[in-house]
């Protein structure tokens, strides 16, 4: 503090003028009045840091005035100094009784008086940075989001933040004086506040309760959830109790509601399992007829996910021709797996009726045409063999090549995708007759997904078409389907396939 406002009253002119002067001269601020009465009216409308106060004066003496002065700064010190003629000590005991902080009698020794305004000037200035240090507090406590409630060891609130008033509804004014019963019933608080209590008397450092739920109570009487954590301070050998409150309302809606959003997730997967149980029974029961139990076929089928879209068919007709079926539809899962349906249907029935691989193919790309929507497709492998003429028939669209393996393994003919996959264009379009065959004795035909060959290892890379010819060779045909499977899997060494992956092998007798 630089400088000072200075009150200074006396009813001698020229006992102020001078005081005027010598305070001016020191660098404060001076305000004047000449009676007790006015004097009181200038310190109310200034506010000074200090008065210098004669004690006879008309109107209103000098202990009146003090006495009213010092009533109304209760919040700060303003030191009060008496300057008078009157120097027994009665006078000195009357000056003090009515509030005065300092005497200095007359004629005034302006060495003294500067000596103790420079006294008070050192006490007022660690009083503002006081202030200033209770001012930021506050603004800190004031902007917490949590109530800060402050008592006494009877548990009567001394001082609250601006948040309590949030929280809790009660105006400070009201709430100070009050015990906190009104915010947390006993029952619930007294647990917190006795473990406080019970700690060494002693003890000045602030101790910390664990946080517990409450339930606190709103001014208007609604209650709400909460948490509360007690701690405990000595100041000034007085123990205070300080309880940090936390309105949970909002949290608990929020558990509340992901307890119902977890429900209601666990019921959907729960209905989302029976469902997939189901279609995958349905399926099971659609893709395993009796003709995949011929005893001249072998054949697997890995899902990439719960349901395939790879499917293998297989039937013979009234004339005992073998036909097989390897399809695969766009993506995988159970959009995929309902896609090839229609398939299937289509297949044993026209296959039971014999009918030609043109027909069976023209037929199956009209259902799709006209049933699935726009960037669907099911590619296909399509074969009948004439066992007794020793003559075939296949048909490939958007499968990978066909191979034919003569006894030892070896690639005898590969039938490469010729044609488009079913459902993208149109019957009359579509175009492509089926390739004519023949085999030797003990010859084996392998039809295969995409998956099989873009199956890859840890390095990425794929099982290729290579994989699946040098896994063949040299093996006799009752062992060639379980050399390609031990081979995949030792590719892929544990690497999940990201397609469906299927694959079939046809004894050609």
């Amino acid at each position: 503090m630089n400088k000072m406002k200075v009150l200074a009253v006396d009813d001698n002119r020229t006992n102020l003028h001078i005081l005027q002067v010598f305070l001016k001269k020191l660098g404060h601020e001076v305000i004047l009045a000449e009676n007790g009465e006015e004097a009181v009216r200038r310190f109310e409308s200034e506010s000074p840091d200090l008065v210098l106060l004669d004690i006879m004066m008309p109107v209103m003496d000098g202990f009146e005035a003090a006495r009213r002065i010092k009533a109304m700064t209760r919040d700060r010190w303003t030191p009060v100094i008496f300057l008078s003629a009157l120097n027994r000590d009665e006078n000195l005991v009357e000056g003090l009784d009515a509030g005065a902080d300092d005497y200095l009698t007359k004629p005034i020794n302006f060495v003294v008086l500067e000596a103790k305004l420079r006294s008070m000037q050192r006490s007022l200035t660690m009083q503002q940075q006081s202030i200033d240090s209770l001012r930021r507090v506050q603004a800190i406590s004031d902007n917490v989001l949590d109530a800060i409630v402050t008592t006494n060891e009877e548990g009567m609130v001394v001082s609250v933040n601006q948040s309590t008033e949030r929280i809790f509804g009660w105006p400070s004014s009201e709430l100070i004086g009050q015990h906190t019963s009104v915010l947390i019933p006993v029952q619930q608080g007294a647990t917190d506040q006795h473990s406080v209590r019970s700690i060494d008397a002693d003890e000045p450092l602030l101790v910390a309760a664990q946080e517990q739920e409450v339930v606190a109570t709103h001014k208007d009487g609604h209650r709400f959830p909460a948490t509360i954590s007690v701690s405990q301070v000595t100041l000034d050998n007085q123990r205070m109790i300080i309880s940090v409150i936390r309105d949970i309302s909002e949290r608990k809606q929020t558990e509340q509601k992901l307890r119902e959003n977890a429900h209601q997730l666990q019921d959907y997967y729960d209905q989302t399992q029976t469902e997939q149980q189901l279609a995958l029974r349905l399926m099971e029961k659609q893709l395993h007829r009796s003709g995949l139990q011929d005893k001249r076929l072998c054949y697997k089928v890995i899902p990439a996910e719960h349901f395939s879209g790879d499917i293998v068919a297989a039937a013979r007709s009234q004339d005992g021709h073998l036909y097989a079926l390897l399809a695969d539809a766009t993506g995988h899962g159970l959009t995929a797996a309902i896609s090839v349906l229609p398939v299937l249907a289509l297949f044993y029935r026209m296959t039971k009726l014999n009918r030609s691989i043109q027909e069976i193919v023209l037929e199956l790309n009209q259902q799709l045409k006209e049933s699935m929507p726009v960037g669907r497709f099911v590619a296909i492998t399509l074969v009948c063999l004439n066992e007794g003429e020793r003559k075939g028939e296949i048909w490939v669209g958007g499968t990978p090549e066909a191979f034919l393996f003569d006894r030892w393994g070896r690639v005898a003919s590969t039938f490469p995708s010729d044609n488009l996959p079913l459902g993208i264009v149109g019957s009359n379009e579509l175009g492509g007759q089926p390739r004519v065959f023949t085999w030797e004795p003990e010859s084996q035909l392998a039809l295969c997904s995409d998956g099989l060959l873009e199956a890859t290892d840890k390095d990425g890379v794929q099982f290729g078409s290579s994989g699946l010819i040098e896994s063949a060779t040299n093996s006799s045909p009752k062992e060639r389907f379980a050399k390609i499977e031990a081979a995949l899997k030792v590719h892929q060494n544990g690497c999940l396939a990201s397609d469906d992956i299927s694959l079939m092998l046809i004894e050609c007798p």
